[in-house]
């Protein structure tokens, strides 16, 4: 894509891209924690994603380059990874590294990337979007704050347990947590095909990725994380993911938690938090920084954050999201549809359910009562009032139920044009679209 006054063009990423990236984020990223000097973690995390990371090829990098000198002067990159919500898998891309270079702000660069990125997308059939980032700005770009993040109590450093290994009274039952190798990336990817099949929206990884996150990333790498393994005897039970070092806080950042086997989390999570404990206060003696608090970038109800010692709450926050198409986002969901009616005893009496979208619109088909089908029409001019329609939902609203980050009664509170036929409709979607929690560690 070239401006229309031939000063800038968006193109596909390119290895050779590697040093020139690297050195316009580290001096547009994160100034406010550097002073405004290039920052070191950002620019080794530039050059992974460029260099063998297993979510990301070159092209993946959308690039404006400024066509006078050739030389880039803002981008973004599309990390694509398969999110699994309740067992149905999903494609998504996480957008990472929004970035320009001053001297060319102004010129809506941002946008012209995000509409090429949306473009490539819609072409490659991807149909969710996630970043974090600037409160209110990515709502100007089609995404709303339809996934839950963080919100887990922060547990104060002097409530922590003592090393696990130095207990007597078997509470801990001969579990224990080491650090991971990469032997250890079989039986991680395991637990995470586990973890796809359950009721929750995450993001498995196979044993390349655990591989990659263990031992594939730069020392300076600010998206590097500590893997640990929650083990009895040789058995691999769960894992525990935390920051290398502490923040700026003095906390010590945990962002995945995983236990194989529901019964075990009340001891995994006491051998998981004095593990913790343990690593922040070696953390403490070796940077000479207090060691505040274990902070989970968890949701409230994660069993670490529920059956761990009590935390400082704190309110979650929200991840953008954004789907081109919802009518497309319901068609990959039919399996999820269709099960949860037929737990709920529910079946639908007639030859179809339409969902309008002001716009375009669902028509779930149905055979002997059971979802068959879901495919795209028109929607009417006044969804309201047409005979025909069960459901007028804005995207937005439909975008937050399929995820599972409202419930109907949520979105008909917060959505004054939602509106429903009558209570058997309103009956169905309820049960279609309960919450999910949400245990989403990004492949960034």
């Amino acid at each position: 894509m070239t401006r229309e006054n031939g000063r800038y063009r968006v193109r596909p990423g390119r290895s050779s891209d590697a040093p020139m990236l690297a050195r316009l984020h580290a001096s547009v990223q994160l100034q406010a924690a550097t002073g405004g000097q290039p920052h070191p973690g950002i620019a080794a995390w530039v050059e992974d994603l460029l260099d063998g990371h297993p979510s990301v090829v070159p092209d993946d990098f959308l690039v404006a380059e400024d066509t006078a000198t050739g030389r880039p002067v803002a981008s973004l990159v599309g990390l694509r990874q398969n999110w699994s919500l309740a067992g149905v898998q999903l494609p998504v891309a996480q957008v990472e590294l929004v970035g320009t270079a001053p001297e060319h702000r102004g010129n809506r660069l941002t946008e012209h990337l995000f509409a090429s990125l949306h473009q490539r997308y819609a072409l490659d059939g991807v149909p969710i979007q996630v970043i974090e980032g600037i409160p209110y700005f990515y709502r100007r770009l089609g995404y709303d704050y339809a996934l839950a993040n963080d919100g887990a109590g922060s547990v104060p450093s002097a409530v922590l347990p003592g090393a696990a290994q130095d207990r007597s009274d078997g509470c801990t039952g001969g579990m224990t947590v080491r650090p991971a190798t990469v032997a250890d990336a079989d039986a991680l990817a395991d637990i995470d095909r586990r973890l796809a099949d359950g009721d929750a929206l995450v993001c498995p990884r196979d044993a390349v990725v655990w591989r990659y996150e263990i031992a594939g990333r730069r020392a300076a790498d600010i998206a590097r994380r500590v893997v640990a393994v929650l083990v009895h005897g040789a058995d691999v039970r769960g894992y525990l993911v935390h920051g290398v070092r502490l923040s700026a806080a003095g906390e010590l950042i945990v962002v995945a938690a995983a236990c194989t086997r529901p019964a075990d989390w009340m001891r995994a999570a006491a051998v998981m938090h004095a593990h913790l404990g343990h690593v922040g206060r070696q953390y403490e003696a070796s940077a000479g920084q207090p060691f505040t608090a274990v902070r989970p970038i968890l949701d409230p109800e994660h069993p670490l954050a529920r059956l761990g010692p009590p935390g400082v709450p704190r309110r979650p926050r929200g991840w953008y999201v954004r789907t081109g198409d919802p009518v497309d986002l319901l068609a990959r969901l039919l399996p999820l549809l269709r099960q949860r009616w037929r737990t709920a005893d529910l079946r639908w009496h007639e030859p179809a359910l339409t969902i309008d979208t002001y716009g375009r619109a669902a028509r779930l088909e149905f055979t002997d009562g059971e979802l068959s089908a879901v495919t795209a029409l028109r929607g009417t001019i006044s969804p309201a009032t047409d005979p025909k329609t069960h459901a007028a939902i804005p995207p937005g609203g439909l975008l937050h139920l399929a995820l599972g980050h409202r419930t109907l009664p949520d979105v008909l509170d917060a959505w004054p044009d939602c509106l429903l036929r009558d209570r058997v409709t309103e009956q169905f979607l309820t049960a279609a679209f309960p919450r999910v929690p949400v245990r989403v560690w990004p492949r960034n």
